[in-house]
């Protein structure tokens, strides 16, 4: 089986036909989905998705593109929407500075928030960064002294340095369709340096389809493709891979019941 650790099917452009993408995923053997959430304040309709399919869990949390937005958020609201069953992870939250749609100390003050509420829970925190590695893990670093926490980096696409130093915090690292872009050779030189026991994969569907669907709408099915190129640049064969990030999401995300195939992961 694979997982899709990291899709938004609450966004529009599933809108109608999230049967049939959840029914393809399926027929891909991805067979679990974790749909994230970017704004707290619509959390209720990432729930309503999680809580209509069986195999779809979902996060709570607000991205780092909406943290003035949803600034002062208190982490004792997010804690209490952690309770839901189908909560499975905290964020996606983190620091993107490539965009300028929040300010840079609202988004470190939005990660230190979700921080604390993945220090509590013992839920992974879904990290989000982009143009950001040195502050990104000044802050990890130091957070992680405060009290250490699950997280992930997701969508990877930093330097080698952050995905190290992540690794040396305890973090995993997920990979997305951008490993299969053929401009993307650091990036799978990285892949190829990293613990297998820490990678993950995903498709932060709808976007980053991978090669050959790149430029097209991305969708859980095609976390398969990922997870091929992955295997390809680490040396396994696609089972292997697609049986140690199995492996990998369980042993993260712990809150998600596990199949017998995997109850003895730890």
């Amino acid at each position: 089986m694979i997982v899709d650790s990291h899709c938004h099917l609450d966004f529009p452009d599933f809108d109608g036909e999230r049967d049939e993408i959840i029914a393809r995923a399926r027929e891909a053997g991805v067979e679990l989905m974790v749909t994230i959430c970017t704004r707290v304040r619509k959390f209720d309709q990432i729930r309503a998705i999680a809580e209509q399919y069986d195999k779809v869990y979902c996060s709570v949390g607000t991205h780092p593109n909406n943290a003035t937005e949803e600034k002062g958020i208190p982490a004792s609201e997010i804690l209490e929407l952690t309770k839901h069953p189908k909560v499975v992870a905290i964020g996606e939250a983190g620091l993107d500075y490539f965009y300028d749609y929040a300010k840079p100390e609202d988004q470190q003050e939005g990660l230190r928030t979700h921080i604390a509420v993945a220090r509590e829970t013992g839920l992974p925190l879904v990290i989000h960064s982009r143009d950001a590695d040195a502050d990104m893990a000044a802050i990890l670093e130091e957070e992680m002294g405060n009290g250490a926490f699950p997280a992930i980096l997701h969508c990877f696409s930093s330097g080698l340095d952050l995905a190290l130093k992540g690794v040396e915090l305890g973090l995993y690292v997920s990979f997305s369709g951008i490993l299969t872009f053929k401009r993307s050779e650091e990036i799978r030189d990285i892949a190829r340096q990293l613990p297998l026991d820490r990678l993950l994969v995903e498709t932060d569907a709808p976007y980053l389809a991978p090669q050959p669907r790149r430029g097209k709408r991305n969708e859980p099915a095609y976390t398969a493709m990922t997870a091929a190129v992955l295997a390809e640049t680490c040396g396994l064969s696609y089972e292997a891979m697609a049986r140690q990030t199995s492996e990998n999401f369980f042993r993260l995300f712990k809150k998600v019941p596990r199949p017998a195939e995997f109850a003895g992961v730890i």
